[in-house]
């Protein structure tokens, strides 16, 4: 803890701090709550960068002030007020910088914010609740004045994954491809639409906005009273297509089944979720959006089950090289449940759009 102690020390602080405990359980960065003396100063948030993803943390933490600094001055404008829990505060180091180097590792720090909590449960009631969080954090966000940098780039570029499965095709690495041309004829039937995207970008068509990119209900801090406070987790935030923060939430919300169900009947698209999410994010979103992301929004439910199974199945015929398995098949158990999940979305598509055209 004392090495901890003495990182925090190295930000501007309010405060003594006193103790630092493990906060949560973050995948990706270690998180740890500061407590300082005092009741009159604030706790704080201490976060060691994962500079293995995160390889450029000068744009990661631009990126994160950016988007903050306009958030809050939009709160501010609407006459909000606790502006401390309604979104991120940076905390800068000593050296002016927004994290401190200390040996191999970065640290970076936030404002705790108190009396407030996250789920991990997805419900409709919290489908709506992250609706309306993820559509107000893009509406703040659509007329910043300078974009985000591209932390991940070509995060959910859904050609770029198509070309790096027509290379695990070719180089057959793990000589998986025979047991998979099933599926792999599948995915080429669809290849063209699922790419309409970025085509659409291409022609001046279809806009780039400011991303969250990890549209997960636990990304959410919600009050006491349940309402919710603030999105957080802004690592990935970057420009995209509207697309990946509405499909990436119901890839994983709506889905009856696991990710890696071994069941593909217990995989199915669960419409209460999808209307209950829609509902929420067109609410806050409709000021900016054009009628060409909105109609849409059921190609985005369908893409990103898509974009995953051609992750999933890349990975299992290149011999699970990125992803964890836990057995030799995973990564095309996998592939085959989002395969289903993907069928279920395009067995509704009409009903989607129908829903999304009565929200409007």
């Amino acid at each position: 803890m004392n090495d901890l102690l003495h990182i925090a020390s190295h930000f501007l602080i309010k405060g003594t701090p006193v103790s630092v405990k493990p906060l949560g359980d973050g995948l990706i960065n270690d998180t740890y709550k500061v407590t300082t003396a005092g009741e009159d100063t604030p706790d704080y948030v201490l976060q060691r960068i994962n500079t293995d993803i995160f390889t450029d943390v000068d744009m990661l933490q631009r990126n994160i002030i950016g988007v903050t600094g306009h958030i809050r001055r939009k709160l501010r404008e609407a006459g909000e007020t606790d502006l401390s829990r309604k979104t991120l505060t940076v905390v800068m180091a000593d050296d002016g910088k927004a994290y401190r180097r200390e040996g191999d590792s970065c640290w970076r720090m936030t404002v705790f914010i108190p009396r407030a909590r996250t789920f991990d449960t997805v419900d409709t009631a919290h489908s709506y609740s992250a609706g309306t969080a993820f559509g107000r954090f893009e509406a703040m966000l659509a007329d910043i004045g300078e974009m985000p940098g591209d932390i991940i780039p070509d995060f959910h570029n859904m050609e770029l994954r198509l070309r790096q499965l027509d290379d695990a095709v070719t180089n057959d690495a793990a000589g998986r491809v025979s047991g998979v041309r099933d599926l792999l004829g599948e995915l080429e039937r669809r290849a063209f639409e699922m790419c309409e995207a970025e085509r659409l970008h291409r022609e001046g068509v279809l806009p780039k906005r400011v991303c969250h990119c990890d549209t997960k209900v636990n990304n959410i801090m919600f009050d006491e009273d349940g309402s919710v406070l603030c999105v957080i987790d802004l690592d990935t935030v970057m420009p995209g297509f509207v697309f990946s923060d509405y499909g990436d939430f119901l890839r994983s919300a709506a889905n009856t089944g696991l990710e890696d169900d071994p069941d593909p009947g217990n995989v199915s698209f669960d419409m209460d979720i999808f209307r209950a999410f829609t509902r929420g994010y067109i609410a806050e979103a409709r000021s900016f959006l054009l009628p060409v992301e909105t109609s849409r929004l059921p190609y985005a439910a369908a893409l990103f089950p898509y974009m995953q199974c051609v992750r999933f199945l890349t990975d299992y015929i290149n011999g699970d090289t990125y992803y964890k398995t836990r057995y030799e098949e995973h990564n095309l158990v996998r592939a085959r449940a989002q395969f289903r999940l993907l069928q279920s979305a395009e067995e509704h598509a009409g009903e989607m759009r129908a829903f999304v055209e009565s929200c409007l």
